[in-house]
């Protein structure tokens, strides 16, 4: 073959490679005009126990899109504008919209997944492990651990996040925490589901150590005192524990504890050691 004859097969193959490309985009344009949305298929990547609950608020959203979907013909439906409407909501890591070859709108989604809910003042919003903010769209979360208080520009509830985490990884902490109210960095104050006291854990450093010493009070004290003794106990000194006699009678409420409460040990007025055994089992 000569060189001649190549250029003109190699031209020819092109030639043909355009045309069928043309004739492909013409074909398909021709069919998204003929042919409608069958249906919206969402599908929920990464978090298996967010599906549903995903799957629903996504689902009521595309309700309220402006533009017609399910129905409407394949050439009408701007996949990028739906992305962006949806990527709007600030609850999604990642949004992909495209038209599948069934006909299909397909939606696949990256949920941004809480650890915990934040309430200051009259606002409230989630909070992500990575710290970034989510809004209050409760139809697409399941339950979060709820901190409170009242936070600033040198005190964000992302200082909390170490203390949330290690609640969350912890059975016996997650089933005693109803939730978490934070006085400031230094009193991370801890409300049992068993109403009657909280426990002020002080800041996020040694956190074994004071679940520890926690455990060791409840298992030598509480049960000879009792569990509406005190109102606060305080975890948040290295080698002991320090606990608060109770002055009022118990609100059977959660919804009572007061921000104006002081928990700060300086008022303390009952100061319970443990023995030198105790110390030491307490700082293993």
């Amino acid at each position: 073959m000569t060189a001649r004859t190549r250029t003109i097969l190699k031209w020819s193959l092109m030639t043909l490679l355009f045309v069928y490309c043309i004739s492909m985009s013409i074909w398909a344009k021709g069919e998204a005009n003929r042919h409608v949305c069958e249906g919206i298929d969402i599908v929920v990547e990464g978090s298996r126990q967010m599906d549903t609950i995903v799957v629903r608020g996504v689902a009521r959203e595309l309700a309220l899109y402006p533009h017609r979907l399910k129905g409407a013909r394949l050439n009408e439906i701007n996949t990028m504008a739906l992305e962006k409407y949806l990527a709007d909501l600030n609850a999604f890591e990642r949004v992909s919209c495209m038209i599948s070859s069934g006909g299909r709108l397909k939606i696949e989604i990256v949920p941004l997944v809480p650890v915990m809910r934040v309430f200051s003042g009259d606002k409230s919003w989630y909070i992500n492990k990575a710290g970034k903010q989510i809004d209050t769209k409760a139809e697409f979360y399941t339950d979060a651990p709820i901190v409170t208080g009242n936070f600033n520009s040198k005190f964000t509830p992302e200082d909390v996040l170490p203390l949330v985490n290690f609640i969350q990884k912890d059975g016996g902490m997650r089933e005693l925490t109803a939730m978490i109210h934070a006085a400031d960095a230094n009193n991370l104050l801890i409300v049992p589901r068993m109403l009657g006291h909280v426990v002020n854990f002080g800041d996020t450093t040694r956190l074994k150590e004071k679940k520890k010493a926690l455990e060791l009070f409840y298992k030598k004290v509480m049960p000879y005192k009792g569990w509406e003794e005190y109102d606060t106990i305080s975890v948040k000194f290295r080698g002991q524990v320090v606990a608060t006699r109770r002055l009022k009678p118990v609100v059977k409420t959660l919804t009572e504890y007061s921000d104006d409460d002081d928990p700060d040990e300086s008022t303390l007025t009952d100061n319970i050691h443990p023995t030198e055994e105790d110390v030491a089992r307490t700082e293993e």
